[in-house]
């Protein structure tokens, strides 16, 4: 399913279509804080999540797994509603098309965010949290019954690495299995390291996935 040229509501791609599809992968490309622009093929975020969807799909489809990236209609998370209700809606599409199979979230920044919001989601089975974007006060409970794998640089400039650190010791203490891993000396946007970015996806959506 390509991107419409109407950008104007949320849109997905896929980029790994297994015949007989047991698992799927939804990821969700970062944003900013506030901002109303439309999200089109130009945006660094999408495009940086669409580089590592085509890096990891091979893989995942030769297990059986289905890749999808979703395209916010919004670039900024805007108090939340918009962004998440965009992913709900893109969890019904995958839905839709390949019925009861378990599901990851692999969100980089603001889309880690939006994947523990939509986490509760009956068929997602956990978030692989990319230089996420945890603020104080975030809940862990949408997370209640799945598990977490956080990932963040220690030169991330954009978001904290304790405060991914700190989320994740509050689900570790709501009985959540959580993992944080620490990167090395990189940065927030995927671009040094990228072949450890990559393999984490992959590693962690194939672990959370049981495959």
């Amino acid at each position: 399913m390509g991107a419409p040229a109407d950008v104007t509501g949320p849109s997905l791609r896929q980029y790994g279509e297994p015949v007989h599809a047991t698992g799927a992968v939804l990821m969700l490309h970062g944003g900013k804080e506030h901002g109303h622009e439309t999200v089109d093929g130009r945006s660094a975020s999408w495009r940086r999540s669409a580089a590592m969807a085509r890096a990891i799909a091979p893989d995942l489809q030769a297990a059986g797994v289905a890749v999808w990236l979703l395209r916010y209609r919004r670039r900024g998370w805007n108090g939340g509603a918009g962004p998440v209700g965009d992913a709900r809606w893109a969890l019904e599409q995958v839905r839709d098309r390949l019925r009861s199979v378990p599901v990851v979230l692999v969100g980089h920044s603001m889309g880690a965010r939006i994947a523990v919001r939509v986490a509760d989601d009956a068929q997602v089975r956990g978030v692989v949290a990319l230089a996420p974007w945890f603020p104080p006060g975030e809940s862990v409970a949408p997370l209640a019954g799945k598990a977490l794998v956080a990932a963040h640089g220690s030169r991330d400039r954009i978001t904290s690495a304790g405060a991914t650190r700190a989320y994740v010791e509050r689900a570790r203490a709501a009985g959540i299995d959580a993992s944080y891993v620490d990167m090395g000396p990189v940065g927030h946007y995927l671009l040094r390291g990228v072949r450890g970015w990559n393999d984490l996806a992959l590693t962690g959506s194939r672990r959370l996935l049981g495959n």
